[in-house]
């Protein structure tokens, strides 16, 4: 079991001993992995010193400083991809093809992400007689979340990086062992001490501190709504730019103009982005709306998707979905399927339980509901597991209508035959993101939502941009 007994704050690993620990938790074995040490506000305040310290410096370091950091921190990452796939299965249960090929994958693809947009990126131009420059925002405080622990520290981390920011970072305390690792690679990096400096432990001690710290200039946290808006308003006090993501109840509108088979490939591609990573993804297409009149047609082809989905032990060939993080992730999604049950939606496939060769471990059968109206509770509440509800609409109106009656704004899925109404119906959707017949993700793209699912954008040069403040110097041509 590994000990995870130090933080790292001005370019050296300090060891935390006499502090609170708590176990990490295999959530295949249930057994403790990991003895974690857990900062308090006192480590917060360390590391905040260390990075305002650091800041006038790295804030002007040249494009070519930054470029050459950036590089050093793709190649320290590319030599231990494997130490962070393996960790990420042992910490949060990711099947280990999808924690090599998605998982540490995407990590390394920010970094790139933000060394490509860096290279070209106009930092002045003139307006007339004024000088528009854009400059870095300052010290910067991150509270990243488990269930894409490389997405989204990198995604804040990278364009943090590339605009001459320093950074205070809480992982989460659920997946310490793969940022552990990250920090590694940040050191191997060479970065100047005080640039990066990473504190584990909770919200409540850390997540708080962070948040309302005077000397934070910028606070980017990634987790649920609820734990948002706290954030958000321990940050109001002193007025620092708040970014964030949040939750997602995400409709999958299949259009009526598909053919018996490209309709079975909408429905079945739904219910596997359900599955992946054991459906905990903030944007998964939870809600999937189908024509009324096909209704039989879509529960048909979901339950046969769904009951093909193998669930098994994350180092296991050929596994397809682990388990959930945690106990308590699995007891809530065990509590909201017997919630639907109640509220009389149709259990078309899976159910309460662990699958049924699986007597240990936090497993969740893949889960359809069929017949869901929208105001039940597993329509409105982020499940954040594999469970997957299907709603009828007689009209496009009507479809629209329901994909946005919702608190959230974080992504939608449209599948359908005409392009022209595919546009038609993207652009009415209030969502930050739209997925058309099955495309996957885009670096370069922007990510983030509308109303309860955030403010602000990651990813590409939008996500570059946040960490950036606007100055005009007038008369200056």
């Amino acid at each position: 079991m590994q000990n995870l007994n130090r933080f790292y704050i001005d370019g050296r690993w300090l060891a935390a001993d006499g502090h609170q620990t708590m176990d990490v938790i295999n959530p295949a074995t249930e057994e403790a992995c990991a003895l974690l040490s857990l900062g308090d506000a006192s480590d917060i305040d360390m590391a905040v010193t260390a990075a305002r310290r650091a800041f006038p410096a790295f804030s002007q370091t040249s494009r070519a400083e930054r470029m050459a950091l950036l590089d050093r921190v793709i190649a320290a990452y590319q030599a231990r991809m494997g130490d962070i796939a393996n960790a990420i299965t042992l910490e949060m249960g990711s099947p280990a093809w999808l924690a090599k090929a998605a998982h540490a994958a995407v990590g390394l693809g920010h970094f790139a992400t933000a060394l490509k947009t860096l290279e070209n990126y106009p930092f002045e131009e003139t307006r007339g007689t004024t000088q528009i420059s854009k400059e870095p925002v300052g010290v910067c405080g991150f509270i990243t979340p488990w269930n894409w622990p490389m997405n989204q520290i990198a995604c804040k981390l990278a364009p943090a990086l590339a605009t001459g920011c320093t950074v205070v970072w809480k992982p989460s305390e659920v997946s310490p062992i793969s940022a552990d690792i990250l920090m590694q690679v940040i050191h191997e990096a060479d970065i100047p001490p005080g640039v990066v400096n990473m504190v584990h432990g909770d919200g409540a001690s850390v997540g708080a501190a962070i948040s309302a710290h005077p000397d934070i200039d910028m606070v980017s946290f990634t987790g649920s709504t609820r734990a948002g808006i706290k954030v958000a308003q321990a940050a109001a006090s002193t007025v620092k730019r708040v970014a964030q993501e949040l939750g997602g109840k995400s409709a999958n509108i299949i259009l009526d103009d598909l053919d018996t088979d490209g309709f079975a490939k909408a429905i079945a591609g739904g219910v596997n982005q359900m599955t992946i990573n054991a459906g905990q993804n903030c944007n998964a297409p939870s809600r999937m709306l189908v024509p009324a009149t096909r209704m039989a047609e879509a529960v048909e082809a979901a339950t046969a998707a769904a009951n093909a989905v193998q669930v098994a032990d994350p180092q296991s060939e050929g596994t397809a979905m682990g388990p959930v993080v945690s106990g308590a992730q699995w007891k809530r999604i065990q509590s909201l399927i017997e919630v639907g049950i109640a509220e009389g939606a149709t259990l078309a496939a899976g159910g309460a339980g662990r699958p049924d060769q699986l007597d240990h471990g936090y497993y969740v059968r893949p889960t359809v509901f069929a017949d869901v109206s929208n105001d039940m509770t597993i329509a409105r509440e982020e499940i954040f597991g594999p469970v997957l509800c299907i709603l009828a609409y007689e009209t496009e109106a009507e479809a629209v209508e329901i994909a946005n009656d919702t608190v959230y704004g974080l992504s939608g899925y449209i599948s359908g035959g005409d392009p022209a109404r595919i546009k038609k119906v993207a652009a009415q959707l209030r969502t930050g993101m739209v997925h058309v017949n099955g495309a996957s993700t885009d670096l370069d793209a922007p990510f983030g939502g509308y109303k309860q699912s955030g403010n602000g954008r990651e990813w590409g040069r939008d996500g570059f941009e946040e960490y950036l403040e606007t100055k005009a110097v007038m008369g200056a041509t």
